[in-house]
Order: C-alpha cells, then sequence, then structure tokens
C-alpha cells in the first residue's frame, strides 16, 4: 500500500498546472424516496485542452499483458464513473480516459486510453445505475416482508415451557439495551427457539436487521433450521441460509479440478448475478442442498455463491469461524462494527476451546526438502524460490538451536521469536513472487498448502502478546516445529462479539458463569443468567459408582468392573444405553472385554473419523426400541452433544471417568497461566472442560417432558467436593453405590418408581 501511494505521487507531480490530483467527486440519485450518494476521488483530472483528461492509476506486480478482462473492465468502469460525476458539474461534448498501469517491484508502466463522447458516458452511467436499482428494489421488498411479518409472529407454541420465556425476554433485553448476555439453560430448555424467537421480533421492531447463529457442530445447525422452519410456517417472511464447509458443499464433478478447469468457477462472475436473483426470488430457508440445486443450474461454485448470496439474507447459521477465526471471518459482514448485526453463539462452552486453536498456528521445516526437490525437478526458472526454501531452513535452524540442544528437544518461551517471524515473512514474498509467473501445468498443492499455512502463521503473530501467548520450539525425527499458542483468546473473543449490537452466548453447561464471563472477555456489565431445569427432577436419578477407579494408572483394574455396571443398567430395564468414553483407547478395550463377556448384547460403537453417513447409521441404530442395545461413544465427541434421542430411544447414560483432558505440556501451560492469573489453574484448565463434557453426554438423556432415565457417574471422584459443587442443580435426585448389587438395588427401585409416575 505504501509503495503503491508512492507510485501515486510521483505520477501525479510529472503532470503540468493543469492537471489536478485526488479530485473528489460525487453524485447523488433518487430511488424510491431515497437518495443514494456515489462518491469517490479520481486520482488525476487534466484540463488542458477542451477534451479534459481523468486519469486512473493502477499498481500491481501482474503484468499488464496478463490481467485478466474482468479486471481491465472494472478499472475501465471506475473511470467511466469519475467521467459521469466529472460531465455533470462540466460540461463537455467528448471526454478522455486514461489508465496508467505500473508493474511493482519494477515500475513497468503502461499507458492506456479510452476516448468517449457524453452520450456513451451517459448510456454507461444510466445501464449501470438501473442494474443497482433492481437490487435496490429488491432489498427494500426483502427488508418489508422481513418487519411487517416478525411483528406480527407470535410464539410458535400454545405455551412457554419452563424457562422459555424467561430466556426470551432476556434475549430480547440484551439486544434493545445493547448488552451481551450470557445463559446457562439446561437441557431441553429450547434454547434455540427462545433466543431465534425474540431476535426475530428486535427485527420487526427494527433494532436489527440481520441475525447471526453461530454454532459448533453441524447438528446444532439442523436444530436452527428446524426452528425457522417452525416460524416460517406461522408466517414468517425472510431469507435464512446455513454456509456450510467448502469441502463439505463442494460438487462432485469439481472435485480436484484446479480453478482455471472448473467450469463452476470460470465465468463466475458472469452468472452470479442472476444465480443470486433466482434464489432469493424463489427460496426462503437455504439449505446446502438447495444452494447445490441452484448452483448446478447456474454453473455457479456452489460455496463462493452461498456467501453472495448470504448478503441477501436476514438469518445467518453458520460455523463459529466465520465470526471469530481471523483468517476466514465474513469480510463482507465483519470489516467494521455494525449494530445492524446480532450474534446468537449455540453451545457457547465450545467457542474457548475453538478460540483458542483460531488463534494458535504452527509452521515445520518438514515439507522444506521435498520442496526444493519438486523445484529443482520441473521446468522453469525455480531457483529464486529454491534459494528462499534454503534460508528458510536455515533460519529453523538457527532459531531452533536451542531446543534441538535441550535435553527434550523442547522449549518453552513467553517471547516471541521476530527474527524467524521475519525469515517467515521473506518466504512468504518469495512465493508470492513466484506464483504469478507459473503456467498452471505442474501440481504445486504441497507448495499452496505451506504457503498458506506460513501466511497463518505470518497473521497469528500480529494478535501476540507474550502475557498471553507462548511460543513453543521443538526438534523431533530431525525437524523443527514452531508453535504460537495462544493461552487467553478473550480479548479476540471480546473483538469480535463487539462487531455487533449485542451477542447472546448460550449453553447448557456455562458453571460457574464467572469463569466463562472471564474467558469470553465480557465486562462486568454484561448479563448473567442460569435457568433451572424445565423437567421434573424425579425422572433422573443420577448414581454414582464410587468403587471405580479410573485414573490412568488404574484403567486395566477397571474394565471388568465397567462392563459388569453397564450389564447391570441394561439388566435393571433392557433398552438403550450410551456409555460415554475419554479416549478411543479406552473406548475399544472396555468394548471388546464387554462384547466377550456378554455376546448377546448388541453393541454400537463411535470410531474415529466417521463418515455422515457412518454417524447417521450409529443414530439410527437407537430407533430401534425393541432390542436392547449399548452405544460407546466418545465423551466430548460427537455424540455427546447436539443430538436428540427422545423417548425410550435413550433410557440410560453411562459416564466412564470425569472428562479430564489428557495430561499434556500445553495444557499445563494454560495451568500455569490461571494460577498466575486467577489461581486454581488446575480447574480452568483440567477440571471445568472436563465436566463440561461430562454435563453435555449427560443432557443427551433427558429431552422432553415424558422421558426418564438413569445416569451412572463410574468414578470415585465424583463424590468428592471438588466435583459435586460443579453439579447441575437439576441433578436433585443423587445417590452413591459401593457394589453392583447395591447398584442393581437403586435401579430397581428408580424403573419401579418412574412406572407408577407413568
Amino acid at each position: 500500500m505504501q509503495a503503491g501511494g508512492r507510485i501515486h505521487r510521483k505520477i501525479q507531480k510529472s503532470w503540468p498546472a493543469t492537471y489536478q490530483a485526488e479530485v473528489a467527486l460525487s453524485t447523488t440519485i433518487d430511488y424510491y424516496d431515497d437518495q443514494y450518494v456515489i462518491s469517490g476521488r479520481a486520482d488525476g483530472i487534466d484540463t488542458a485542452t477542451d477534451i479534459p483528461l481523468i486519469e486512473e492509476i493502477k499498481t500491481s506486480d501482474v503484468l499488464f499483458a496478463e490481467l485478466p478482462v474482468g479486471t481491465l473492465n472494472l478499472y475501465w468502469a471506475q473511470a467511466k464513473v469519475y467521467a459521469y460525476m466529472y460531465l455533470a458539474e462540466h460540461p463537455a461534448t467528448d471526454i478522455t480516459l486514461q489508465l496508467t498501469y505500473v508493474q511493482t517491484p519494477n515500475e513497468v508502466t503502461t499507458v492506456t486510453q479510452q476516448k468517449l463522447t457524453n452520450e456513451e458516458v451517459q448510456q454507461f452511467f444510466t445501464e449501470l445505475v438501473t442494474e443497482y436499482q433492481k437490487w435496490l428494489k429488491l432489498r427494500r421488498e426483502l427488508n418489508t416482508n422481513r418487519v411487517q411479518t416478525a411483528q406480527a409472529l407470535q410464539f410458535p407454541f400454545d405455551h412457554y415451557r419452563k424457562g422459555q420465556h424467561e430466556l426470551a425476554v432476556s434475549t430480547y433485553k440484551s439486544i434493545l439495551l445493547e448488552i451481551p448476555l450470557l445463559v446457562e439453560a439446561p437441557t431441553g430448555t429450547g434454547k434455540t427457539i427462545s433466543t431465534l424467537f425474540p431476535a426475530v421480533k428486535a427485527m420487526g421492531e427494527q433494532l436489527i436487521a440481520r441475525v447471526f447463529y453461530l454454532t459448533a457442530k453441524q447438528s446444532t445447525r439442523r436444530v436452527a433450521e428446524q426452528a425457522l422452519t417452525l416460524m416460517t410456517e406461522r408466517g414468517l417472511n425472510l431469507k435464512a441460509i446455513t454456509l456450510t464447509a467448502k469441502d463439505k458443499i463442494v460438487l462432485p464433478e469439481e472435485t480436484d479440478l484446479a480453478p482455471e478447469d472448473n467450469p463452476y468457477m470460470v465465468g463466475y462472475y458472469d452468472r452470479i448475478r442472476p444465480a443470486i436473483m433466482d434464489i432469493v426470488e424463489h427460496e426462503t430457508l437455504i439449505t446446502r442442498e438447495i444452494v447445490q440445486q441452484y448452483a448446478r443450474k447456474h454453473m455457479v461454485d456452489p460455496f463462493e455463491y452461498s456467501l453472495d448470496v448470504s448478503l441477501f439474507c436476514d438469518v445467518i447459521t453458520c460455523d463459529y469461524n466465520y465470526l471469530f477465526d481471523p483468517q476466514v471471518h465474513l469480510q463482507r459482514f465483519f470489516t467494521v462494527p455494525d449494530k445492524n448485526n446480532c450474534f446468537l453463539v449455540d453451545e457457547a462452552h465450545n467457542l474457548v476451546k475453538r478460540s483458542r486453536q483460531m488463534y494458535s498456528a504452527e509452521i515445520t521445516s518438514a515439507p522444506i526438502w521435498p520442496l526444493i526437490n519438486q523445484l529443482n525437478e520441473a521446468p522453469g526458472d525455480n531457483q529464486a524460490l529454491v534459494k528462499a526454501l534454503k534460508a528458510f531452513k536455515r533460519a529453523f535452524r538457527k532459531y531452533g538451536r536451542s531446543a534441538r540442544e535441550s535435553d527434550e528437544h523442547r522449549l518453552f518461551q513467553t517471547a516471541d521469536v521476530p527474527n524467524f517471524n521475519k525469515a517467515v515473512a521473506k518466504f512468504i514474498d518469495a512465493v508470492a513472487d513466484w506464483l504469478p509467473k507459473q503456467d498452471g501445468e505442474s501440481d504445486w498443492q504441497t507448495l499452496l498448502d505451506y504457503y498458506f499455512n506460513c501466511r497463518r502463521y505470518q497473521l497469528i503473530s500480529t494478535f501476540y502478546q507474550p502475557e498471553k501467548y507462548q511460543t513453543q520450539v521443538s526438534y523431533v525425527d530431525k525437524q523443527y516445529r514452531f508453535r504460537q499458542i495462544c493461552l487467553d483468546p478473550s480479548e479476540q473473543i471480546a473483538d469480535s462479539l463487539a462487531l455487533g449490537r449485542s451477542a447472546i452466548l448460550f449453553s447448557a453447561t456455562l458453571s460457574p458463569l464467572t469463569y466463562y464471563q472471564r474467558l469470553f472477555g465480557l465486562a462486568d456489565h454484561s448479563g448473567v443468567q442460569a435457568l433451572p431445569s424445565p423437567f421434573d427432577s424425579q425422572r433422573q436419578r443420577v448414581i454414582i459408582a464410587s468403587q471405580i477407579q479410573t485414573t490412568y494408572k488404574n484403567r486395566p483394574n477397571s474394565i471388568p468392573q465397567i462392563c459388569d455396571t453397564i450389564n447391570t443398567m441394561v439388566q435393571a430395564k433392557p433398552g438403550n444405553y450410551l456409555i460415554f468414553f475419554p479416549s478411543f483407547k479406552y473406548l475399544d478395550e472396555v468394548a471388546t472385554a464387554f462384547a466377550n463377556q456378554f455376546p448377546h448384547l448388541q453393541l454400537i460403537r463411535q470410531t474415529p473419523a466417521m463418515s455422515d453417513d457412518q454417524r447417521q447409521a450409529f443414530l439410527d441404530a437407537f430407533s430401534d426400541t425393541k432390542t436392547p442395545k449399548v452405544g460407546f461413544a466418545l465423551l466430548g465427541g460427537l455424540f455427546s452433544e447436539g443430538i436428540d434421542l427422545r423417548g425410550t430411544q435413550l433410557i440410560g447414560v453411562g459416564i466412564v471417568g470425569v472428562g479430564l483432558p489428557q495430561l499434556n505440556a500445553e495444557t499445563n501451560l494454560l495451568r500455569d497461566y490461571f494460577d498466575e492469573q486467577v489461581g486454581d489453574g488446575f480447574a480452568y484448565a483440567y477440571q471445568l472442560p472436563g465436566f463440561n463434557n461430562v454435563a453435555q453426554a449427560v443432557g443427551r438423556l433427558i429431552r422432553t417432558e415424558t422421558d426418564g432415565g438413569i445416569v451412572v457417574l463410574m468414578d470415585q471422584r465424583f463424590n468428592t467436593p471438588r466435583y459435586q459443587r460443579l453439579f447441575p442443580k437439576h441433578w436433585s435426585q443423587i445417590s452413591r453405590t459401593i457394589n453392583n448389587s447395591q447398584l442393581a438395588n437403586q435401579l430397581t427401585d428408580f424403573w419401579r418408581g418412574f412406572t407408577n409416575k407413568k
């Protein structure tokens, strides 16, 4: 940017005295009783002759001959708009447009001109504005429909469930008063409809114009879609879209195609306007499947298409990273704060861990030598980039030497490594210089992946604060790794939330609220609310199997006890059960033993990296309530939150262990950081995140007023005050056992009472 500014000034100073630089121009258009101001600043205007000249200066590292036609069209279009605004104030028959293009860094200058009549300029501008007016008209109609139908909308159920009205009122007040709100609402409260409905009503009062419903998992996005469907069936008329990750929405025929060979990308901007108009005029709730359908129809890339369509939507359901991730956040919405936006953050307990990941980055030296070999074997002059890679390799070696020479081959420090960061920047510049010269014939995907990873590392370095970050330098398998670890992303979270009028963060597990208030960077004046369970506590019993020890050294001995406990649960009341484990290794060990000991019981298990079809098959198995089955799943994994198994689809949950994250050096850094900041770092780093996983898994059990079942906590640590003070208030029916005989009696007693209650 600085180089471009310098070049602009250099060119402007080269003109005679009749030349004016940086001329402000504007014009006003009346449309639908509104005034639209179009303004800009022409780089230069020369009036030395009767035919005025308007100059537009552009700088780029791309050769003029290689500029895409679309880019040149935009350059000339900008100059033509300046011409219209100038001629409106200074009438003339003809005008000359000059494009002065400077290719950096060598400052090769190319000057081209177009001479237009006043009539041609007028025609261009009229056609341009006419095209925009169609979209202004569409936007006005969409706004009117949204406001009017939101005002008339009634709550889509006959009555509010316990806690729902309180949550709806608090959400609306949060938006009205522009105060962030943090809410713990137990499973079954109906948090999605209780936040979306008041947000829609706030749209009706024109407090906001757009809602972002932000989630951590795909399953919760479907719940938001269902809530929106329910409201549209009651008369709400707005546009809503669910944004899907690029790798999930890409069309099969696009897979493995380079952009320049992809028919859905080539000519995208020639087809996108009618594609947007079509979907917005004919669809209300725009899901992944609908986006793909229209993308095929209009031959546009579905991912980019969905982002462009979102500009015309009132509710946007998407992953956290679209707001919080500094690399992929939606610049079209979040460049500057906008009070028209409201953020609803679902399952907010996930946000802290996700944000730490978003604001952390690492790079390794491992790809460098394979890339050097590939470049040496590839056609063309690649030696400049080979040289840059070798220099980058030397930087890894130089600044990683201390780690290599240490006993553990790993070092942690609070300060960053500025000289290494400079080496990263030099490598990025070298790739940026090299890339435009390639013909696209060779496969450089590995290099591109490494390049983008380095760019992310460079981006994260701009957020680095020694008091909130740690740098890890390690030497493993003869390779160096530099990692920037974000320990406390509270400032970044708060900055992201401040991009809207208000933010409502909610989850079934946000205890203690003060802990999360601090982690989210929310000021003391932010609202906090803890709601009671909407369900009868007598319909659930929590039993602590205190004879079981699941600490790491005791796990082998615990396996027979866990198997017997699960069997006791099923024998007391045949049905469907979910048992959650802290790791896949532990899960597999118990599953193998259980299958050998109780082969007559149907066992289904979660596996790593399940496909969407495999996930659905796992859940579908619970639809069969006639054949008792036991599902084994990962605590904190796919099936521990966001799934809805109602009635007899699930009658019992078992929790193996207290859910502590695995002990490792990085989590110990968190512990030490919070020890220094607030004390009790173990709770912040290990205990509270672990117990949140436990509470979320338990929340899979009771989903409606008629559900009932048992929870067995298989770990003696649940008996200690450290954990019992974290138990939610609605865990009021708690008992303890020291053997399976007592457990069987407790289970029989509960089910007998539950049957009578029915």
